[in-house]
């Protein structure tokens, strides 16, 4: 064991224990360990081993290093931020730090002999210790070292330099480097042109410096080694310099080579900067004047202190001026001061943001500016100034123009700072809510939604929703809130509530889905509706999140798992008042979706639950009314916004409304809002009223299932007291305006309550007949409802007297339109109420028969008869959507994805849901005279005055002689209302038409009305619609043509066109056996066969059985059958626009859908016969007397249509009935006005092409035509000159055998042969075509007089034309002539070569040349090389 040393011991005794230590080889008990530099950020984690002591210094070898550096360990984890911190770190320390192992520079290194230097000895002085300087003492300041140093060793380098420059004639030599402050630009320009010249020779060292050396010796030996440097360049060649760069370049490290290269520019900006200390400010502003031809030069001077912007080809001069202020410092809020710290290299670039911005200005150029916004998401005009202390401007681009740019926005709400989150996702909410305002419309080019939902806006806003911070989450979900849910559309949607079958209402389905949907679901139109849905579903949960979402915005939230974090912030993190009243906003938006959707929402765990424990509560704390109480929490208060979404899941379905009533004890929730008085409640007195209303209106849809019954037997002493004081509404108290409003809404709600209560009583007494009659093999019957008809009948004379009241202020406009929904709803209950009291087998029928005739004679024709009823028809075609169509256009900042109804920003008081409109209460006044006229016919003579009204009549007239609307969601709910309305009109006429025979003014406006309205009614409307084909569309007395000359007027009109006339029989059809019949005849045989007609069409209809039904059953009010709420998705009309070829399109489709047996056999079914004939008469009869109806109908689809008589059967067209109705309706075709419209290119509803069909209907031709004229006029319509070439193609190529068979006579064809002529053919193959049949005999004037006639008359324009053209043309063009010229057959070359002009009168159909004009002459000449004497001419064959 080694021993220690001991106290007392001397300094040799301490150096022998460490040679015994040494000796012994034995470990330190101690290790040093070097700690790494957190200033230099280099880590030591090496032992600092002792290397032994060396006398001889003078040479290292390095042969113990090995050739190849060896390899490092990892460096030590860093901070990933670290390399961004300041490193204080010296330019030889930056070369030592880069080489990371000696071997990779040097191999053998020689320290120079410093043994001859002088060795300066410190000056004695009497101060027992050296005299110190102080810094105040340096009057010269040094120029600055590489790299950052210290005051102390720059004030030491100051010291050095000043010693220098006393003692060596260096200065002198240095001198010359410097640039004279007195010298101009351009002589420092051109000293430093020679300097850079003369560098190999005259540059002093840049990387050996000699600074450690000593202030004086070390410059000179630097100096001697820098001259042997020179000296060896000097003696090498070009070629031998290049070589050995190219070698070092190899073997040194590529950041040593680049620190190197820096050494230089180094040492320049040193000068530079000192020079630029030297200068005073006024030099500054002296160089601000130089004229611009001095540009160049200052440029080049001010290198070291600013670098020169890149200018494009077309940069703005403006720009230019503008940089070299910036450049120059000229305009900087400061001046620098040399006694300022670190200030003495003044680097101008790093200080331009201190100086102030320049001020926008607006670029003229064609190209669009980027958008800015204001924090408030205002458009900020781009050549605006606003002041910077705003916060609108920032160091990205264009710093110069205030505001935010949507990807700045995009990029702010990703930062890890939080409060730029909240920040960018409240300036998109504002831009967002802006946007659908319009705000943008006419300034924008393109749609700022549609911008931000491609770019992923959706996804942002969800991925903020799972942010931990409570400011961004409120951002976000105000964002997503301004995106989905206009409170406008909900506002109107609410009003309308009340309105006749105002509680149904269309789902929010984006129509415009993606082409894959609308393809499968041509295919699904064959599956059932619940595997339509199913299969639908599949193909969303296959499809990822982006691509749904950009179809329907909803599916796509919903597959984010959006429900489950919105049910997350309600129940853990419980935000302020105003984010869950948006949340609750936005559920209410997703569930108006579709009853899919409001079953996930109801499937989301904890979801209603916390909805209605934390914002339904029964009993909550009564501070929350006193008025000075502010409300920070809205938990455990009840909430009117809660209610509505429960109301809004509850017309999802019948079953998710037994849901809530049951599972979620609303029914108690029900009782506790609607017993008490909403001035008892301990709430605000508007909440309150809003929770009442909601109240009511959740108990109206749960009554409109039929469900919720039980609780109004208890509560009907409740209601029985709560409608009389509603009079009290009919004069304004003196509450203020909205608790008025408020309380109207809730008045309107508690009748709508009560109406559909009373339809749900009605049912009881078929429900209870249908129970006792099952047996038990009928299986589970529908319990008959709770409420009896005695319970509802007692609210008649409450609700009749406060009618009488709001109805005698109809002359007071100010009162009225106050009063106008509260009305509605007393004569929707009226209505609704006779409805069914006719049919209950407990009313005496004869007091209900007294009291409809003391309601007309007391309190209805009384009310029509007041001059203020003038005033409200004439408002029906102001505020009509069908006569004013913009009314309910789309909004501009609309997308498809997103539903919304147009409503933003409040509809004007002239439109369907304005103030001034009368469509709701005038719809509840027909629907109240209907049931009037229903149940006591004797009063239908009372209300003509009701179809006298000129504002009715005129209205009608412009409604449906405009054309079809647009259909979307801002315009079909409205139409749906308006719809109802024309209904009861054209219902009521009905029943005028029935009981009063002189009946007939307004007949066919009425019919007109029916017939369009029919081709307009919106799914969910089926009734309607079965009930207008049922008793008025076929209607004899609403078709007065039919009695009053029509048919003699028909034939008259024929007599006019006898000209253009086809009598499309010959002797040799079948259809001869049968005599001619005139138009006359034939129209006159279909008015006496129009029930036949009726019934025909109501048999085509059985594919709507199913939704015939359901619309059944919520129109006549059997709520025990209603499933749903909401209609069906709105992506087109009821019925086809073409509805009355429908017999024919459904016999084709069931022809080419599957083989029947009756398509084969020879004989037909008399049903087959009788349906293809009452269609054709149908159709015959509207094109006569109604031609404008079916305008809507392209002349293309008629005529394909039409076609369908010839592919339904193989000889069905034969049979008499069907080939005098085909004829007729083909000589109407045949006229020039239908001509000129007919498009065969354009495409055709239900058909894939015209060309499919027309081979179809070739094919058929030369199976069964029999050579029928008829048929084949079909077979040339389409061949005219103006329709596509390949029509013409399949006619003279694969189906030339149909040439035989066309024997139309040319005095029998109804179209004019210049169709066919003109312009000439310009298809060279179908031209050889003619030519070939015309040549081998296929084409022949007997057999085909028509085709014969256009293919003579295109060969010859062919052969004879003077037209340039290709070689391939006029090479064909010769042969064919030449071939006609040495024809066989004299007749046929006659025909081809003397061809003049078309001749129906004519027997081949054309007229000939006597001889040969001289040009054709000539050209016959010319080709056939015979010579021929001008005017000479072929002999007559």
């Amino acid at each position: 064991m080694l021993p220690r040393p001991k106290p007392g011991e001397s300094e040799a005794d301490l150096l022998k224990f460490q040679n015994q230590f040494l000796a012994s080889k034995a470990s330190p008990a101690v290790k040093v360990v070097k700690k790494a530099d957190k200033r230099r950020g280099d880590g030591g984690n090496g032992v600092e081993e002792r290397l032994p002591l060396q006398h001889n210094r003078d040479v290292v070898s390095l042969d113990d290093f090995p050739e190849v550096p060896p390899t490092l360990p990892g460096p030590p984890k860093k901070s990933k931020f670290r390399s961004t911190h300041v490193h204080f770190e010296d330019p030889e320390g930056q070369l030592d730090h880069s080489d990371e192992h000696i071997t990779a520079v040097l191999s053998k290194i020689i320290e120079h002999d410093t043994s001859a230097g002088s060795v300066t000895i410190p000056l004695s002085t009497g101060d027992p210790f050296p005299r110190v300087f102080h810094r105040s003492e340096i009057k010269t300041e040094a120029k600055p070292g590489a790299g950052r140093r210290s005051i102390f060793s720059q004030m030491i380098a100051a010291k050095r330099a000043a010693e220098v420059a006393q003692a060596s004639p260096v200065a002198e030599q240095n001198s010359e480097w410097t640039t004279p402050d007195s010298a101009p630009p351009s002589v420092a320009l051109r000293m430093e042109e020679e300097k850079f010249v003369d560098a190999l020779h005259t540059q002093r060292p840049h990387i050996v410096t000699g600074e450690g050396l000593g202030s004086l010796v070390g410059e000179q030996e630097a100096q001697k080694i820098h001259e042997e440097n020179l000296k060896r360049l000097q003696s090498m060649s070009k070629e031998e310099i290049l070589e050995e760069q190219k070698r070092l370049l190899a073997q040194l490290d590529p950041n040593l080579i680049a620190f190197l290269k820096t050494r230089r520019g180094i040492d320049t900006s040193q000068k530079g900067e000192e020079k630029m200390q030297l200068e005073t400010p006024e030099k500054l502003v002296h160089l601000e004047t130089w004229s611009k031809s001095q540009d160049a030069a200052e440029k080049i001077a001010e290198t070291p202190f600013s670098q020169e912007p890149a200018m494009d080809e077309e940069s703005d001069p403006e720009d230019s001026q503008r940089t070299k202020a910036c450049v120059t410092g000229g305009n900087l809020p400061l001046t620098p001061q040399k006694e300022w710290l670190h200030m003495d290299s003044v680097e101008l670039e790093k200080l331009e943001w201190m100086k102030d911005l320049p001020h926008p200005r607006q670029r003229k150029t064609r190209k669009g500016m980027q958008a800015r916004f204001s924090l408030k998401g205002e458009l900020i005009p781009p050549d605006k100034d606003f002041p910077t202390y705003l916060g609108l401007h920032h160091h990205g681009e264009e710093a110069e123009r205030a505001g935010y740019s949507l990807q700045e926005l995009f990029h702010l709400s990703r930062s890890q700072v939080i409060q730029q989150r909240t920040l960018a996702l409240h300036v998109l909410g504002h831009v967002v809510q802006k946007a659908k305002a319009g705000e943008f419309a006419s300034l924008l080019k393109g749609s700022v939604l549609r911008v931000l939902l491609d770019a992923g806006f959706l996804f942002l806003l969800r991925f903020s929703l799972d942010d931990t911070v409570d400011n961004v989450i409120a951002a976000a979900v105000h964002a997503l809130h301004a995106l989905l849910v206009s409170s406008d559309d909900e506002e109107y949607l609410d009003k309308t509530f009340s309105w006749y079958q105002g509680m149904a209402v269309y789902p929010f389905i984006p129509n415009k889905e993606e082409e894959e949907e609308e393809v499968d679901d041509e295919d699904d139109n064959e599956q059932t509706p619940m595997e339509n849905k199913l299969g639908r579903k599949s193909k969303d949960e296959n499809k990822p999140d982006p691509e749904v979402a950009r179809y329907d915005v909803i599916k796509g939230l919903l597959k984010t798992k959006i429900l489950h974090r919105l049910r997350y912030i309600l129940e853990i993190m419980k935000p302020v008042p105003l984010v869950v009243l948006e949340i609750l906003d936005i559920l209410i938006h997703v569930a108006r979706h579709s009853t899919e959707v409001c079953s996930q929402v109801l499937d989301c765990p904890r979801l209603i639950e916390t909805v209605v424990r934390e914002f339904i509560p029964i009993q909550w704390d009564p501070r929350v009314a006193e008025p000075g109480q502010l409300l920070s929490s809205v938990y455990g208060v009840p909430c009117a916004a809660a209610m509505k979404l429960i109301r809004v899941l509850a017309s999802g379905g019948r079953n998710a409304a037994a849901r809530l009533l049951n599972k979620y004890e609303m029914k108690n929730r029900l009782s506790r809002f609607i017993a008490e008085d909403p001035k008892d409640l301990s709430l605000r007195r508007e909440e309150a009223i809003r929770l009442s209303t909601e109240a009511f209106r959740l108990w109206a849809v749960a009554a409109g299932y039929g469900q919720a019954c039980d609780l109004y037997r208890d509560l009907y002493p409740v209601l029985v007291k709560m409608i009389p004081p509603l009079s009290h509404l009919v004069k304004s108290s003196e509450e203020s305006k909205s608790v008025y409003n408020l309380s109207m809404e809730r008045a309107t709600a508690m009748v709508t309550f009560l109406s559909q209560v009373t339809q749900t009583a009605g049912c009881r007494a078929e429900l209870q007949a249908q129970l006792s009659r099952s047996g038990p093999k009928d299986g589970d019957q529908i319990p008959p409802p709770p409420v009896s008809w005695s319970q509802v009948s007692g609210f008649r004379p409450l609700i009749e007297t406060n009618l009488k009241k709001c109805l005698k202020e109809v002359s007071e406009p100010h009162t009225w339109q106050a009063l106008q929904p509260l009305t509605t709803a007393y004569v929707i209950y009226l209505g609704l109420y006779y409805d069914n009291c006719s049919q209950q087998t407990s009313v005496n029928i004869v007091d209900c028969l007294e009291e409809v005739e003391r309601l007309t004679f007391e309190v209805v024709l009384p009310f029509l008869s007041q001059p203020a009823m003038h005033n409200q028809w004439e408002m029906l075609r102001p505020c009509s959507v069908l006569c004013n169509p913009l009314s309910c256009s789309p909004a501009p900042e609309s997308v498809a994805s997103i539903v919304s109804l147009g409503c933003t920003g409040g509809k004007p008081p002239a439109s369907l849901v304005g103030s001034k409109s009368p469509f709701a209460f005038l719809t509840a006044l027909l629907a109240l005279v209907n049931s009037i006229t229903h149940i006591h016919k004797g009063l239908i003579g009372k209300y003509v005055s009701v179809l006298d009204a000129k504002g009715l009549n005129d209205y009608l007239l412009q409604s449906w002689t405009t054309g079809p609307p647009s259909l979307c969601h801002s315009s079909v709910w409205l139409l749906r209302h308006e719809y109802h309305l024309q209904y009861f009109v054209l219902s009521l006429a009905q029943k005028m038409a029935d009981a009063c025979p002189d009946y007939g003014q307004h007949a066919s406006l009425h019919h007109c009305v029916a017939m369009v309205l029919l081709s307009r009614l919106l799914p969910g409307s089926e009734h309607l619609a079965h009930e207008l084909l049922l008793g008025l569309a076929f209607h004899p007395k609403l078709i007065p043509e039919g009695q009053a000359g029509g048919p003699e007027a028909a034939d008259f009109s024929d007599i006019l066109h006898l000209s253009s006339r086809a009598k499309l029989t010959q002797p040799g059809s079948a259809a001869a056996l049968s005599p001619h019949r005139s138009r006359g005849a034939l129209l006159k045989e279909a008015y006496q066969h129009l029930p036949s007609i009726r019934a025909c069409y109501l048999s085509q209809l059985l594919y709507l059985e199913p939704a015939l039904a359901r619309s059944r059953a919520a129109y006549q009010g059997r709520t025990h059958l209603i499933q749903s709420m909401l209609l069906p998705e709105a992506r087109g009309p009821t019925l086809p626009s073409d509805w009355p070829f429908l017999p024919l399109i459904s016999l084709y489709n069931k022809v080419t859908g599957a083989e029947t047996w009756w398509a084969v056999m020879k004989s037909f079914p008399v049903d087959l016969v009788n349906v293809i004939t009452q269609s054709l008469q149908w159709v015959l009869l509207l094109e006569t007397w109604r031609a404008r109806i079916l305008q809507g109908i392209s002349a293309a689809a008629k005529l394909a249509r039409l076609m369908c008589v010839f592919l339904t059967g193989s000889d069905l067209f034969l049979e008499g009935a069907v080939h005098s109705y085909t004829a007729a309706l083909l000589s109407l075709y045949c006229r020039s006005k239908f001509l000129d419209s007919l498009n065969l290119d354009a495409p055709l509803p239900g058909l894939a092409s015209f060309y499919d069909l027309y081979i179809n209907l070739l094919e058929h031709f030369e199976g069964v035509s029999f050579g029928d004229p008829l048929f084949g006029t079909f077979v040339l319509l389409p061949l005219q000159r103006r329709f596509p070439v390949q029509l013409r193609l399949a006619v003279f190529g694969e189906h030339v055998s149909a040439l035989r068979a066309l024997g139309v006579p040319l005095q029998q064809f109804p179209v004019p042969l210049e169709l066919y002529l003109s312009p000439l053919e310009d298809n060279l193959n179908l031209v050889r075509k003619y030519f070939q049949t015309l040549v081998t005999g296929v084409l022949r004037q007997s057999w085909c007089p028509v085709l014969y006639v256009v293919a003579v008359a295109h060969v010859n324009s062919f052969i004879f034309s003077q037209e340039s053209t290709t070689q391939e043309i006029d090479v064909a063009r010769r042969n064919m002539l030449q071939k006609t010229w040495l024809l066989a057959d004299e007749v046929l070359k006659r025909h081809i070569l003397y061809y003049k002009l078309p001749n129906k009168d004519s027997p081949v159909g054309f007229d000939l040349y006597e001889q040969l004009p001289p040009i054709r002459l000539k050209q016959l000449h010319t080709v056939t090389k015979k010579e021929h004497k001008e005017g000479t001419s072929l002999p007559h064959l």
